[in-house]
């Protein structure tokens, strides 16, 4: 299973952190859409992201429930029948909610700088730093604090709730 070291911080806007993030890029920035669907998972999360109808992502993962950088394992496929498998999951194993997003993905390095702008939410930051097969979580943890600061997110604007979980308490 791949993984990464996460965070997410509530921000007050995505353009106050994007030229920040600009300065940190090693590639351009790339607008994505995303709608994502959860489903009913017993051992962790499953959802599918699509990015439109006809190219989505189920991607599995489970992760620790807290704020600070947490350690994530996932296993992602792509589809190109979207729509089709979001019936079969829906029937199959129940709905728990769905997010729809903008994200601007900015990489930095092995980082992935996730800029979103969440439906019915907010606005927020997400850093994930990819492991190597072996390589154990402190160095990316310490690259993500880094990272933070550079962005200007402080630790107190860390959150440890999935946006799926916002929204559903915001019900």
């Amino acid at each position: 299973m791949a993984r990464n070291i996460e965070i997410k911080a509530n921000i007050e806007s995505v353009s106050s952190i994007l030229p920040k993030a600009l300065a940190q890029a090693t590639s351009k920035p790339v607008e994505i859409y995303q709608d994502d669907t959860f489903f009913q998972c017993n051992n962790g999360r499953l959802k599918l992201r699509m990015f439109d109808h006809a190219k989505g992502e189920l991607i599995f993962y489970r992760r620790a429930h807290q704020s600070g950088p947490k350690e994530s394992f996932y296993l992602v496929t792509p589809t190109s029948e979207p729509n089709t498998l979001r019936n079969v999951l829906s029937a199959g194993q129940g709905v728990i909610g769905r997010v729809i997003k903008q994200r601007t993905l900015i990489m930095c390095g092995r980082t992935r700088i996730h800029l979103d702008r969440v439906e019915n939410l907010g606005e927020f930051l997400e850093l994930e730093v990819v492991l190597e097969e072996d390589e154990s979580p402190e160095n990316a943890i310490a690259e993500a604090y880094l990272l933070m600061a550079d962005l200007g997110v402080s630790p107190q604007q860390l959150i440890e709730d999935s946006y799926v979980d916002m929204l559903a308490r915001k019900k």
